[in-house]
């Protein structure tokens, strides 16, 4: 009895199980969901997904082939003001030549309580948007009417699409809590994708094979003494993969500072087409590895093939190399006349658009067509040079083996004092100083041969700030000085792209406001244009409220404006890496003058802090002399990126340095 008993208590609650799984449904939104106030395990939660579910069905129509049918429907729950963010639905869609998909919005409503009811509003035909983005890309918007807090919306929408090289990304985690989501996949036996998952939490995940079939009906005409037509089908039979992924109970993604790409570590789903296995036909190969993927890439007539074209610009190149002896010197050429003959057109890819020679007739091209240009140009050059393929920062690490892990192209040329890195596509870029967006951790170089190798991105050297500061202080605390700034490297281009294009009176009103509201003469700036020389900047300076004076007492910081005065690692545990992007180092000298009349009652102790493994050192010394204080402070972290395990050790190493760095110095009337 206690087995049959146990056994109808298991069917009991699977069968409760399922019909709590079917309670989703567009429609049946209940008063109990919209009298929440807020989320029952997030109560600083703006919104809510209550559920979202999802498909991506290959299937076969006589008239396009093979088909990616994909269908979404979610419910949100908006708790308060700042989730009112969620009332603007966004779908994005691709267009390359005849591959089109297109996306359509149905069953959107808005719910509210209105006089103890449900309240259900349709969002109409003018609160659906479709706009272009690019010539590459659209997206389709959605937005809802009547939405306030404790509305609750409701939406589905479709993706169709005869491109199948990829199935949409499904994120299971979003920045709001996510109660339920589920996605299934269609496969038919001839594609195999590889699978990615990304973030620290993982759905579940079923497996069913499925019976299906193919109809296929051929029309046939006789022309005897009577035109006939006479309709022929046949019948294919084939296995279909269905997987189910399933997550309940989501946390939000929390945002963090120092974070390249906050996707990298969201709970999602990806994948890609890798093997096609039709009937009667040879297994196509797409992806396996990263050799595999690299020799596709390679392969593609958009990219080796644009290597191997070089009549288009070695009459005007080959001139400016005749005086060029050193590899350096020749790279250093090669590099200022690609930038000066092709502009980008602000569209990545490692392919090119356009392709080199037109990209060069034209003067624009994407970043396929400048950097493999580029990679030509150098081997012209009798430099051993290769492209190198680059996940930008936005797009994400590329982790597993895959051709969409790539989005971008830099070059390569081996020297016999190291590999330099080189990227034509921004002006202030120089050899080893690649454009911000492109250090993101691992590249894939190519060789001629189509074999490949992984290259590290990430910045070894320390790009360095070195700031100069002599002031005066008066009695009432006016203060008046001079500061040079000195920024190599990655500081350098920083400074240079934050200037240009900039009226010099509109940076100077910022740099102002940043700065206490100091006011500021005598401003000049040096080798901006020069992209090997360190950027040089240096102004006089008056401020009025950067000391305070109280009972005959004068306070004021030594480090004034250039203090660290908040900790920006505030959090108990670290859920991502810390991002620096490159190592660096800040390092002040700074000379005070204090006024006549008075002497230093106290000062900030000198000070020195080192963390483990060299990570980064932080150094604070104040002396004084006579009416003269000395300070040199230094902060140099090593590592461009450090660990989640190193997190502790990095937020007490700055909360030392904020400490130390909003002391004051206390002077007093003799």
């Amino acid at each position: 009895m206690k087995t049959v008993k146990l056994f109808s208590l298991t069917v009991l609650v699977l069968i409760i199980s399922k019909v709590h799984a079917q309670e989703f449904k567009l429609g049946k939104v209940s008063i109990a969901e919209l009298e929440q106030k807020m989320h029952p395990k997030d109560s600083s939660a703006a919104a809510a997904i209550l559920y979202k579910k999802g498909y991506s069905k290959i299937e076969y129509n006589e008239t396009d082939g093979f088909v990616l049918n994909t269908e979404v429907e979610t419910r949100i729950k908006i708790y308060k003001n700042d989730g009112y963010e969620y009332a603007n639905q966004v779908v994005p869609y691709y267009f390359d030549g005849n591959v089109r998909e297109t996306v359509s919005f149905s069953d959107a409503y808005t719910y509210n309580i209105v006089n103890g009811k449900v309240e259900k509003v349709k969002v109409k035909s003018d609160g659906v948007f479709d706009e272009t983005v690019n010539k590459y890309r659209g997206r389709k918007k959605l937005t809802f009417p009547n939405v306030k807090e404790g509305s609750i919306l409701e939406y589905k929408y479709n993706v169709r699409t005869k491109n199948i090289s990829w199935m949409p990304d499904w994120e299971f985690q979003e920045e709001v809590p996510v109660n339920y989501s589920q996605f299934t996949t269609h496969v038919p036996e001839y594609y195999v994708f590889n699978i990615r998952q990304k973030g620290y939490i993982f759905p579940k995940s079923t497996v069913e094979k499925i019976n299906k079939s193919i109809t296929f009906t051929e029309k046939e005409r006789s022309n005897g003494g009577v035109t006939q037509t006479s309709y022929n089908t046949s019948k294919v039979d084939y296995i279909e993969t269905r997987t189910t992924y399933l997550l309940e109970n989501i946390p939000a993604m929390k945002s963090e500072d120092f974070v390249n790409n906050i996707n990298n570590y969201r709970s999602s789903l990806e994948q890609e087409l890798s093997v096609i296995k039709y009937p009667n036909a040879p297994v196509k190969v797409l992806s396996h590895d990263w050799e595999s993927v690299a020799k596709t890439i390679y392969d593609y007539d958009s990219f080796g093939a644009e290597l191997n074209k070089s009549g288009y610009f070695e009459d005007e190149l080959k001139p400016l190399l005749a005086n060029a002896k050193s590899d350096d010197e020749k790279i250093l050429v090669v590099l200022n006349f690609a930038k000066s003959k092709v502009k980008w057109n602000d569209f990545m890819g490692y392919s090119c658009e356009k392709g080199v020679k037109k990209a060069y007739k034209e003067k624009s091209g994407n970043i396929g067509d400048i950097n493999l240009m580029l990679t030509a140009m150098l081997r012209f050059a009798g430099l051993n040079a290769s492209p190198v393929l680059v996940s930008t920062r936005s797009n994400g690490i590329s982790i597993f083996p895959n051709r969409t892990a790539f989005n971008y192209v830099i070059a390569a040329a081996d020297t016999p004092n190291g590999r330099v890195l080189l990227d034509a596509s921004d002006k202030f870029s120089a050899p080893n100083i690649l454009p911000f967006r492109t250090l993101n951790w691992h590249g894939r170089l190519i060789r001629k041969d189509g074999s490949s190798e992984d290259i590290d991105l990430i910045p070894k050297k320390n790009s360095n700030e070195i700031v100069f500061m002599t002031y005066d202080i008066a009695p009432e605390g006016k203060v008046t000085g001079k500061i040079r700034r000195q920024c190599t490297d990655y500081r350098a281009f920083s400074a240079r792209a934050t200037v240009d294009g900039v009226k010099e009176e509109d940076y100077l009103e910022k740099l102002e406001n940043k700065n206490s509201k100091i006011e500021i003469s005598e401003y000049k700036l040096t080798n901006d244009k020069d992209i090997l020389l360190p950027t040089i900047e240096s102004y006089s300076f008056t401020g009025n409220d950067l000391c305070d004076v109280i009972g005959g007492k004068i306070y004021i910081n030594p480090m004034l404006f250039f203090a660290n005065e908040k900790n920006p690692f505030k959090q108990d545990a670290r859920e991502y890496p810390v991002d620096f992007g490159f190592p660096f180092m800040d390092k002040f000298n700074i000379t005070i003058k204090i006024p006549e009349g008075y002497a230093v009652e106290s000062l900030p102790s000198s000070s020195a802090m080192n963390m483990q493994n060299n990570v980064g050192s932080f150094k604070f010394h104040l002396g004084a002399t006579d009416n003269v204080l000395q300070l040199n402070v230094v902060n140099q972290i090593n590592e461009a990126i450090i660990t989640t395990e190193q997190y502790e050790m990095l937020k007490n190493y700055y909360k030392g340095i904020v400490d130390k760095e909003t002391e004051k110095i206390v002077l007093k009337k003799i």
